[in-house]
């Protein structure tokens, strides 16, 4: 670890806590329908779209037509781009005559995308076609952000409302977040990612010739090794920097190209690099400040933050620590002899950006459900790889994916603030509001189908060799690992992974597919319930027996919670993994 390191990370921390309030601020105009600045250009567009589309932008939802209306927009979106990927081969825009996506990866793709998961069980530049990049991932990541959004404003409404049936209306609310907050970032984004050397084109992909020659060892069809001169290498071209933009605005993480951010057309310079985790968080962490005025409670709107921040900086330290220190065990090929490793652990990661960057993106990508990588986390250390697989999760709760970070630790707090009720033997309240069996039932079942989701999938793929584990680069316990973490970061729609396992199998694209699909919406309609039930609930005047959620005592107690629920799920499974992993290589052992 370095003084220069640690540096970056508070600079990094201080700038998320400075653009927090002015973004917060701002989608509080958004969604009460007041007065904002591009109102001038955006409220006709608007207007038309409402008109074109016969949507009442008056008219108000009960929380299951507004469950109802989101099922039916990702249904519809991801049948059009699983569409877009069958027949790419017949569409324009696809100069390298792509073919189409097969059936299996291409509805994993698409549940993909609809989840805000951007999971990619391909190489993208020689799988997807221009258009296809465009038309159905790119839209989808606007529409999966926005739906995002929208739902964490419906909750912020049900914990607002007073003796209210209605949440909002899910059409207006998922426009405006797309049409007021994403187009106008990504443009401005886009721009100073073009500026920096982000490629925006519509070119055939180059061809350059090799200054030294390379001989490639293959596999033939009978298993003989077939060796090959290659001389020329071939360059992706494309549209880039439009899908860098919202894919890290909107916290989706899928890459244009296969080493996602680590590739240079992606993120070429160390300002990009601080652009893109700074971009992770800006959303997320401003609507800890919406939330805050929504209800009218500014100050527990910075007390989600300050238990949002404690994670994020726990988890960061921790990540730069491991990966600062050297492997004790670094194997010479030919002598077997045990050196040290100068500098700590670079291995998977750019030495543009160095391991103070690559950790910190690390955890800023897992704490949001985004997904997008620097470096390889199949290269950390087994702790520094614990990091990353932690924040998934415990839910990626941490700022966390756009509008889903926000609600999934609002059912935390519900939580917190029914223990805290326990303790003191009275009813709980959470602003004013009484929480009852029904609410503490459905946070329960929210909680709880997470973990069902991972574990349950990822025992199947361990005790399964025909399917399961056939598909590992490793076995022992990082072979575990890189099985949890991939059905981690499908149910966590989060998409990134530890790169040892070959997904692209009927079993892998089926059971990850499900996985994304259960993550995002089983989990969607509970939390809706709750915020249903709040909205209905009387406002009950405070007392000394309140608990207050604006103190440091509530910040406490929110974290135990988070902890305790955590621990108890996975620490079985970690110990098993990475921590298991960890103290063999103390021991001489690698996987």
């Amino acid at each position: 670890m370095t003084t220069n390191g640690w540096l970056q990370i508070v600079f990094f921390f201080v700038s998320v806590c400075l653009v927090a309030k002015p973004m917060g601020l701002y989608m509080v105009k958004v969604f009460e329908r007041r007065r904002t600045p591009l109102d001038f250009l955006l409220r006709p567009i608007e207007r038309l779209l409402y008109r074109v589309t016969f949507v009442k932008e008056d008219e108000e939802m009960r929380w299951t037509e507004y469950a109802a209306a989101m099922l039916i927009f990702s249904a519809a979106t991801m049948l059009l781009t699983y569409l877009v990927e069958r027949i790419q081969a017949f569409l324009p825009w696809n100069p390298q005559h792509l073919a189409g996506v097969a059936p299996a990866l291409a509805w994993n793709t698409a549940i993909s995308f609809t989840t805000n998961t951007n999971w990619q069980s391909y190489v993208p530049e020689s799988t997807m076609s221009y258009l296809t990049q465009m038309l159905g991932l790119a839209t989808h990541n606007f529409w999966s952000a926005g739906v995002g959004i929208a739902l964490a404003i419906a909750f912020i409404r049900g914990i607002a409302g007073r003796e209210t049936k209605t949440l909002g209306n899910f059409w207006v609310d998922m426009t405006r977040a797309i049409l007021y907050i994403l187009l106008p970032l990504c443009l401005i984004y886009g721009t100073a990612l073009v500026s920096q050397g982000v490629i925006q084109n519509l070119r055939p992909y180059d061809t350059a010739k090799l200054v030294e020659p390379q001989i490639v060892t293959t596999a033939g069809a009978d298993g003989k090794s077939i060796k090959q001169t290659v001389t020329t290498q071939t360059i992706a071209q494309g549209p880039v920097a439009s899908q860098e933009a919202i894919k890290m605005l909107g916290t989706n993480g899928g890459g244009f190209f296969n080493t996602n951010s680590a590739h240079p057309f992606e993120n070429p310079t160390p300002f990009t690099n601080y652009l893109q985790m700074l971009s992770i968080f800006l959303i997320p962490a401003g609507l800890t400040v919406t939330l805050g005025h929504m209800v009218g409670a500014p100050r527990h709107g910075w007390a989600v933050f300050a238990a949002m921040s404690v994670f994020f900086l726990v988890g960061v330290t921790a990540a730069y620590s491991a990966e600062s220190r050297p492997s004790p065990l670094i194997h010479n090929a030919a002598q077997a002899a045990t050196t040290t490793q100068s500098g700590g652990n670079m291995e998977g990661k750019e030495v543009r950006f160095g391991i103070a960057n690559s950790a910190l993106f690390a955890t800023v990508t897992t704490d949001a459900s985004c997904g997008a990588v620097n470096a390889m986390h199949d290269s950390f250390t087994p702790l520094g790889g614990l990091i990353p697989m932690v924040n998934i999760l415990l839910g990626e709760i941490v700022f966390g994916g756009v509008g889903a970070g926000l609600y999934g630790m609002l059912i935390f707090v519900v939580l917190a603030v029914f223990i805290a009720g326990l303790m003191v033997g009275r009813t709980p309240e959470y602003l004013g509001k009484k929480i009852e069996a029904a609410d503490v039932q459905l946070a329960m079942l929210y909680l709880l189908i997470f973990p069902l989701i991972i574990l349950s999938l990822s025992a199947i793929s361990v005790l399964a060799p025909s399917f399961g584990t056939s598909s590992l680069a490793n076995q022992g316990p990082h072979g575990l690992s890189e099985i949890l973490y991939a059905f981690a970061s499908a149910a966590g729609n989060n998409g990134s992974a530890f790169a040892g396992l070959n997904a692209n199998t009927h079993w892998y694209n089926s059971a990850l597919g499900f996985a994304m699909f259960a993550g995002r919406f089983l989990m969607i309609v509970p939390m809706l319930a709750i915020a249903g039930n709040l909205a209905k609930k009387k406002i009950v005047p405070a007392s000394q027996g309140t608990f207050p959620v604006t103190t440091p005592l509530f910040v406490v107690l929110l974290c135990s919670v988070i902890l305790i629920v955590g621990a108890l799920t996975f620490f079985p499974v970690l110990s098993l993994g990475p921590i298991l992993e960890h103290l063999q290589m103390h021991a001489g052992h690698l996987y």
